[in-house]
């Protein structure tokens, strides 16, 4: 029969060999986490400024358009046409309901 080793006796010579070699395992594991969560956060922040600017650029289209239509000639209107108010036919129909 085998020699019986109490628990306690595998614990302690277990325990220094798994802190020897787990140690830089999981200081590794989290440098690379570390690294790959700054990357993300990196990504995400030019990503944002990406869309800024393009709303930016989108804005100041709009606003260079409505100042060159208000720029422009408009067709002369009678002042009846310009205050008559438009109807919608689906306001019409819902009225006569």
């Amino acid at each position: 029969m085998p020699p019986v080793v109490p628990p306690f006796l595998i614990g302690l010579v277990a325990v220094p060999l798994a802190k020897r070699f787990l140690k830089p395992l999981v200081r590794g594991v989290i440098t690379t986490s570390v690294g790959v969560v700054m990357d993300v956060k990196k990504a995400a922040h030019e990503a944002g400024e990406n869309l800024n600017d393009l709303a930016a650029e989108v804005a100041a289209d709009v606003m260079a358009t409505q100042f060159a239509s208000a720029e422009s000639p408009l067709p002369a209107e009678t002042e009846s046409e310009s205050r008559s108010p438009k109807i919608r036919a689906t306001t019409s129909a819902a009225k006569g309901q």
